[in-house]
């Protein structure tokens, strides 16, 4: 009868005392690691025993080693730092926009210590948290007031609740938008209690389509950007004047929610139809609605910029208890809308805006100097330098397509798939794009300081997974 290999597998005590796990149980836990070793060495069990008699078992060095490894990667946090080489700007799995500096530097100021959230500290005497960002908001918009809530689709959720609970919205059919996470705009109607109103048809609404849908019951007219999707051909739209004329003859507040929402006119970026918060204000929009993360590039946020008595009454509704947002994003807003205050200095230090604006030749440049050093590491068979195109959004902005200079890199040893999962996996982790059976490394969403890195990921996948190794001959993480 073959030995049983299970009778052979070290004790918990054995791995905890070898070299490689000793340390992490003084720097980590002692009893995180002792249960890590104990599930390790649980599905180790499970795999011999499933195994063929002739299964090799590894030296006690070396499995101590794999564990560790185990650790180091349970112990890592799910959310953590990634270089985003997919080329999208605003890539909400990655965050949406990155903050500026300044923003940053507020943020951690705030974050150690107790602040002035509710509190004028010239008086003494209680205060708003809005009082933070509001006159910036009012300063840059125009608006008489604003208040803040988590993000868009709250501050939307906010204002049907407030202004048109138990009565009608018309919003025109075209404009019924569904955005990520299931929000859609009639299911977010009624939630606020509010009720839809659609008008016209998907390609073409007239305003006299608003005209004859008014009655007792309306509570607002509400126009809506249509900012994850276009329609095109053979369309008409009310505009935003005829619009607001129509509510000023009926008494009506007309609310604008521009989504993604700017502070300046991206047609200058060669981003075009992306409405401006300030001109909604001056064509007499009563509450304009826009996120904070996306054009704007600051903290997730939705703004609620108009009417004085409007937005009062918004921040007011108890639902604004719930949406409100906590001195970290008022810290970050505050100022990230300092910066645009200089719309030079917003452009040049608003992450979004400098990536945005980077001239195609100096990403040229970046590539052609970075697939020169690829081309030197181990697992790489060959990297050029190549042009495309991405988009400033996925979900959101998707049709503003951008020129931008990626690195091509042919791996060797392993497919496509595999070296996208390595640099996910890796530290740094980078977010490439795999198109069309190529990875590609685009430079429009990485800050140049980070190409270093990204030659640093690379380089690290040889040593994870032993260089040049042929398919299925790569090192894999250990059970877990």
């Amino acid at each position: 009868m073959a030995p049983n290999p299970l009778r052979n597998i070290p004790s918990v005590t054995q791995i905890l005392e070898s070299p490689a796990v000793r340390g992490l149980a003084e720097k980590i836990s002692h009893n995180v690691v002792v249960d890590r070793v104990r599930t390790f060495l649980d599905e180790m069990r499970v795999q011999f025993r499933d195994a063929a008699a002739d299964a090799n078992l590894p030296t006690l060095a070396e499995l101590a080693d794999r564990i560790a490894r185990y650790i180091q990667h349970s112990e890592q946090p799910r959310l953590r730092p990634v270089i985003n080489a997919t080329g999208i700007l605003l890539h909400t799995g990655l965050g949406r926009a990155p903050l500026a500096k300044a923003a940053i530097d507020d943020l951690v100021a705030v974050a150690g210590d107790y602040a002035s959230v509710e509190i004028d500290l010239a008086s003494g005497k209680r205060s708003q948290r809005v009082d933070a960002v509001e006159g910036l908001v009012r300063q840059l918009t125009g608006a008489e007031a604003a208040a803040v809530c988590n993000n868009n689709a709250g501050a939307t959720l906010l204002v049907l609740a407030a202004l048109a609970a138990g009565r009608e919205v018309i919003v025109s059919r075209g404009q019924l938008i569904e955005i990520g996470g299931s929000f859609r705009l009639p299911e977010v109607m009624a939630a606020g209690g509010a009720t839809l109103r659609e008008v016209g048809t998907t390609n073409k609404t007239r305003i006299s389509d608003y005209g004859q849908a008014i009655g007792p019951q309306t509570a607002a007219l509400m126009q809506v950007h249509t900012s994850n999707f276009r329609v095109v051909g053979f369309t008409e739209s009310a505009a935003l004047e005829e619009l607001v004329r129509l509510g000023r003859k009926h008494s009506l507040p007309v609310i604008d929610d521009i989504g993604s929402g700017a502070l300046v006119d991206f047609a200058q970026f060669g981003c075009r139809d992306e409405p401006v918060a300030a001109e909604s204000i001056r064509t007499g929009a009563d509450l304009v609605l826009f996120s904070g993360d996306k054009l704007l590039g600051g903290p997730q946020c939705g703004i609620i910029a108009g009417r004085k008595d409007l937005v009062k009454k918004c921040a007011s509704h108890p639902l604004m208890r719930a949406l409100r947002v906590d001195k970290l994003t008022l810290a970050a807003l505050a100022a990230t809308l300092r910066l645009y205050r200089d719309p030079e200095v917003a452009q040049r230090e608003v992450p979004l805006l400098t990536m945005l604006t980077t001239p195609p030749e100096n990403l040229m440049g970046r590539a052609q100097r970075l697939a020169e050093q690829l081309r030197g590491v181990a697992v790489v068979k060959s990297a050029e330098a190549v042009a495309d195109v991405t988009y400033l959004g996925g979900g959101s902005v998707p049709t503003q397509q951008l020129p931008t200079w990626c690195v091509l890199i042919e791996p060797v040893g392993m497919s496509v798939d595999d070296l996208s999962r390595e640099l996910r996996s890796g530290t740094p982790a980078v977010m490439g794009r795999v198109q069309q059976d190529r990875f590609l490394l685009d430079l429009r969403s990485v800050p140049p300081r980070h190409d270093r890195d990204l030659l640093t990921a690379v380089e690290a996948i040889g040593k994870r997974t032993g260089s040049g190794a042929s398919d299925g001959e790569q090192t894999r993480e250990p059970p877990g």
